[in-house]
C-alpha cells in the first residue's frame, strides 16, 4: 500500500466502491436519484431566485409598489423547489445510509463467519486485537466514503447541468464557469494525493493499538502480578501517541485544504459578479441573469465538496479493504465432508491414528508479511509463500482407542500429546496418515457429526460472561436443566455450583473470574459431557483440580450412562492407573504402549517420567499441608466462591 502511486490507489478506491454498488443497486440507485433531484432542484432554485429578483423585485423598487400576486406567486415557486428538494436530500440519505449500514454489517458478518472457518493454526499467527480491528474498525473504514457517494455522483451531474445552463444563459459567464470548476477538481486531488499516506498510516495505526491493548487487558494477571502496569502503560501510550500524530497530521492536512476548498467557489462567485456587472452594462445579460448566475455559483460550493470527501477517504477505504480482504480470502479452511452420523447413535465410539504425521505449516499466503490480493493478484499459493521447511512434530503416529474404553497419553513437554488432542478433535488435519473415527475419516463427517460424536476439554478452560446453565447447555437442542444437572455431577462440580447465590443462574463473569481454576475446568467439562459425546478427549484437563477429585471424575466418567470412550493427556499417576491402556509419547514418536503396570516394568523413560511427575505431586502435597502452594490455593468443591451481583 505504501508504495502504490496516487493513481493506483484512486483506480482501486473506485473498485471497492464498485464492489459496493455491485452489492446494493438498489440502495445506490435510491441514494442518487434523491442527489440528483437534489442537484438539479438546486440549480432551478438559483433561477427561480433570479427571475424573482428580476422580473418582481427589481420592477417593485423601481415603480414604488409591490405587485402582491407577483410576491406570492414568487414564494409560491420558491417553496414548491424546497418542498422537492427535501424530498430529494432524504432519498439521498436514506439510500446512502442503508447502503453504508448494510455493507458494514454485511462484511463484518462475513469476517466473523470467515474467522470461524479459519483453522486454529491461522488465528495462532494473528493477534487478537488485529483480529478485532478487522471486524471493526476497518470495515468501517473500507464503507465510509459510502455515505458521500451518491451526493458525489449526483454533483457531477449537476455540475454538467449547470455548465449547460450557464451556456444557455451567457457563454462569458460559462467560462468563468469552466475555469472554476476544473480548479476545484485539481484541488481534490491534490488533496487526495497529500492525504493518502496519511490515512493509511492511521488505519495501521488503529489497528496496532487495538492488538496492544487486548493484549494487556488479557494478560492482565500477568500484568498485576508481575508488576508491569507502569511499562505496559508507557508502551500503550506509545503507540497511542503515534495515533494521535497520525490523526493530527490527517486534521492538519484537511485544515488547510478546507479554507481553500471553500474559498474557491467563492472566488468564482466574485468573478462571475465582476464580469457578470460589466455584461450587464453591455446589455448582454439581464438581472435576473445575473443574480442567477451568481446564486448558483454560491449553492454549488457544498455538493461540490462531496467529491472531495470520497476523493479523500479513498485512501483509508482502500487500506481497509486490504486489511479485511486478506482475512476473507485467507487460506486453510478445513471443509467438512459429506458423512452424516446418525443422531440416533449412543454407543462409544472407537478412535484410530494411522502413521499420523504432522507439521505446522510456516508463512502463508495469508501472513502479515504477505502483501494483500488484490483483483489483479489473485492470492499465492500456500506452497509457494511457505518461508520455508516446517518443524515436524508427529513422526509415523499409530494407535487406537478402543470403543468404551479409555486410553491415556503420557510423555515429557514437547512429545506432541496437545498435538494429537487437537487431530483427534480436528482442530487440525494430518499432514499424512489418517485420523478415523468407527472408521470414518474425521475429514469426511459433515460438522454437526463430527461435533456431536467428539467433545475436546482443554487445559485452559473458556468460560462464557454468562450463566451456567449457559455455559453448560450452549443453546444445544435437548439439553435440559436435569441434563445439565447430570453432567455437573459426573465433572465433579453439582457441590459448588448449588452453593451458589443463583444456582445455575449464576452469571461467572467474563472467563470464569469468578470461579477458581479447577472449577472452570470442571465446568467445561460438564459442558462437553451435557452433549453426550461418544469420544471424550482430555487435553490435561483436570490439572488445576484436587487429585482425589480428579481420581472421582474419571471413575465417574468410566461407570457413567453415558456411552463414551476416553483419550486423555494424563501426568499423575493416579489417573494414569486408571487407563486401560498407556501410549508413550517421546519426541513425536510412540515409544511404547501397554497397561502402565506393563510400561513401568518394560519402559525406563516412562518409569522415570512418571516417578518424576509423581514426585513433584508429592511436593506439592507437602507444600499444601505445610500453608505453601506456589501455585495458588489448592481447588477443592467446598471453596467458598466469590460472586458479582
Amino acid at each position: 500500500m505504501a508504495n502504490r502511486t496516487s493513481r493506483d490507489v484512486l483506480l482501486r478506491g473506485l473498485w471497492v466502491l464498485g464492489q459496493g454498488i455491485r452489492e446494493q443497486p438498489g440502495l445506490f440507485t435510491v441514494g442518487v436519484g434523491g442527489s440528483v433531484v437534489f442537484g438539479l432542484l438546486t440549480i432551478a432554485s438559483a433561477y427561480v431566485v433570479g427571475a424573482i429578483v428580476g422580473e418582481v423585485v427589481v420592477p417593485s423598487i423601481e415603480s414604488g409598489r409591490a405587485e402582491t400576486g407577483l410576491l406570492a406567486a414568487g414564494a409560491a415557486a420558491l417553496l414548491a423547489v424546497s418542498v422537492v428538494k427535501v424530498g430529494g436530500i432524504f432519498g439521498r440519505r436514506l439510500g446512502a445510509g442503508f447502503m453504508q449500514y448494510r455493507l458494514q454489517a454485511s462484511y463484518r458478518r462475513r469476517v466473523t463467519r470467515r474467522y470461524l472457518e479459519l483453522p486454529m493454526a491461522w488465528h495462532q499467527r494473528h493477534p487478537t486485537g488485529t483480529l478485532l480491528s478487522n471486524a471493526n474498525s476497518d470495515v468501517e473504514a473500507t464503507w465510509f466514503p459510502v455515505a458521500p457517494l451518491p451526493f458525489a455522483v449526483g454533483t457531477v451531474v449537476m455540475l454538467v447541468a449547470a455548465i449547460g445552463a450557464l451556456f444557455v444563459t451567457d457563454w462569458v459567464l460559462a467560462l468563468v464557469g469552466l475555469a472554476v470548476f476544473p480548479a476545484l477538481f485539481a484541488l481534490n486531488v491534490v488533496y487526495s494525493r497529500r492525504m493518502a499516506p496519511r490515512q493509511v498510516r492511521a488505519q495501521q495505526l488503529r489497528a496496532e493499538v487495538s492488538a496492544i491493548a487486548h493484549e494487556s487487558f488479557d494478560g492482565a494477571l500477568v500484568v498485576k502480578t508481575m508488576g508491569r502496569e507502569g511499562q505496559e502503560t508507557v508502551r500503550f501510550a506509545a503507540r497511542a501517541a503515534e495515533l494521535r500524530d497520525a490523526l493530527i497530521a490527517v486534521g492538519r492536512l484537511r485544515g488547510m485544504f478546507d479554507p481553500l476548498l471553500e474559498t474557491l467557489p467563492s472566488l468564482g462567485t466574485l468573478a462571475v459578479l465582476l464580469v457578470g456587472a460589466y455584461r450587464l452594462q453591455q446589455g448582454a445579460i439581464s438581472v435576473a441573469d445575473l443574480v442567477s448566475v451568481a446564486f448558483l455559483f454560491t449553492v454549488l460550493a457544498f455538493p461540490v465538496r462531496a467529491i472531495g470527501w470520497v476523493l479523500a477517504e479513498l485512501p483509508r477505504s482502500v487500506a481497509g479493504w486490504d486489511r479485511v480482504h486478506r482475512v476473507l480470502t485467507a487460506t486453510g479452511q478445513m471443509p467438512y465432508g459429506a458423512d452424516a452420523v446418525p443422531a440416533a447413535a449412543t454407543d462409544a465410539a472407537s478412535l484410530v491414528l494411522d502413521r499420523v504425521r504432522f507439521n505446522y505449516a510456516t508463512g502463508g499466503p495469508d501472513s502479515p508479511d504477505t502483501p494483500p490480493a488484490t483483483p489483479d493478484t489473485p492470492p499465492r499459493a500456500a506452497d509457494d509463500a511457505a518461508s520455508g521447511p516446517a518443524p515436524q512434530v508427529l513422526h509415523d503416529v499409530s494407535f487406537t482407542v478402543p470403543a468404551g474404553r479409555t486410553v491415556a497419553l503420557v510423555g515429557p513437554t514437547g512429545s506432541g500429546k496437545s498435538t494429537i488432542a487437537a487431530l483427534a478433535a480436528r482442530l487440525v488435519d494430518p499432514t499424512a496418515g489418517t485420523v478415523t473415527v468407527d472408521g470414518v475419516d474425521l475429514r469426511e463427517l459433515t460438522a454437526e457429526s463430527l461435533a456431536r460424536t467428539i467433545s475436546l476439554v482443554a487445559q485452559v478452560p473458556f468460560v462464557f460472561d454468562d450463566t451456567v446453565r449457559a455455559n453448560v447447555a450452549l443453546d444445544r437442542d435437548g439439553v435440559t436443566d436435569e441434563s445439565v444437572w447430570a453432567a455437573l455431577r459426573l465433572a465433579e462440580a453439582d457441590g459448588f455450583i448449588a452453593a451458589l447465590p443463583d444456582g445455575l443462574d449464576t452469571m461467572v463473569g467474563e472467563r470464569g473470574t469468578t470461579l477458581s481454576g479447577g472449577q472452570r475446568q470442571r465446568l467445561t467439562l460438564a459442558r462437553a459431557l451435557a452433549g453426550r459425546p461418544r469420544l471424550l478427549v482430555l487435553d490435561d484437563a483436570t490439572s488445576a483440580v484436587d487429585p482425589r477429585v480428579e481420581a472421582a471424575i474419571l471413575a465417574a466418567l468410566r461407570t457413567s450412562e453415558i456411552a463414551t470412550s476416553i483419550l486423555v493427556v494424563a501426568y499423575r499417576r493416579a489417573t494414569i492407573a486408571l487407563a486401560d491402556e498407556v501410549v508413550f509419547l517421546d519426541q513425536g514418536r510412540v515409544v511404547d504402549t501397554g497397561t502402565h503396570q506393563q510400561l513401568l516394568a518394560r519402559c525406563p523413560g516412562y518409569a522415570d517420567l512418571v516417578t518424576a511427575y509423581e514426585q513433584a505431586e508429592a511436593q506439592r502435597e507437602r507444600d499444601r499441608a505445610g500453608g505453601v502452594d506456589p501455585t495458588g490455593p489448592a481447588d477443592d468443591a467446598s471453596r467458598p466462591v466469590e460472586v458479582n451481583r
